[in-house]
């Protein structure tokens, strides 16, 4: 049989369980390390919004994806995280996951203009931005005069761009509020139910 059909349909138990953070083992040779600053954003994040993506253990209890959020949860002096167990893996599928579970969002990439225009949204609503991960630099660049070097325009430019985005509103006043918000700054808007 090959390794591939082997593999397939292998994967954790998909029902999220409760562990304790004190019968949790680091996998001991974890290449991922997390500094400081990168702790307090993951603490920053678990406080804002809660526990959001459980980790990932064996059946003893070996942590393969979350390393971060558990050293977090330590801070923070949580007793149980929520977890997916990982059942019937071999070694090397373990040992794998580890290191892909890291790189493979490395491999994403931004839309520059809408993440720009993400972040001066948020900004905006006075909401705040610094938790979310980004370094001041990058904050700084993003949300800057909308000059570059040489006085170069560096405002996002969203006309034309085609984004589908769905807004509820509770009355028909926040509606036209809203669709003349969206209209005055070059976007086309059309209410889905008139």
């Amino acid at each position: 049989m090959s390794r591939r059909k082997e593999d397939a349909g292998k994967g954790p138990v998909m029902r999220v369980v409760k562990r304790r953070v004190a019968d949790l083992v680091p996998y001991a040779r974890n290449a991922r390390t997390h500094g400081e600053a990168q702790l307090a954003q993951l603490v920053a994040a678990i406080r804002r919004w809660g526990w959001t993506i459980p980790i990932l253990v064996d059946e003893k209890d070996m942590i393969i994806a979350g390393h971060g959020r558990v050293l977090a949860a330590q801070q923070i002096g949580m007793e149980e995280v929520p977890a997916l167990v990982a059942r019937g893996w071999s070694e090397e599928q373990k040992r794998a996951y580890v290191l892909a579970d890291n790189q493979i969002p490395l491999g994403a990439e931004w839309d520059e203009d809408m993440l720009r225009f993400e972040l001066n949204e948020l900004h905006s609503l006075e909401f705040q931005i610094t938790d979310i991960g980004f370094s001041d630099a990058d904050l700084k660049k993003m949300l800057g005069s909308g000059e570059g070097e040489a006085g170069q325009d560096t405002t996002p430019q969203l006309a034309g761009l085609e984004y589908r985005v769905v807004v509820e509103c509770d009355d028909e006043a926040q509606q036209s509020e809203l669709l003349e918000r969206f209209e005055g700054e070059g976007l086309k808007c059309r209410p889905l139910i008139s």
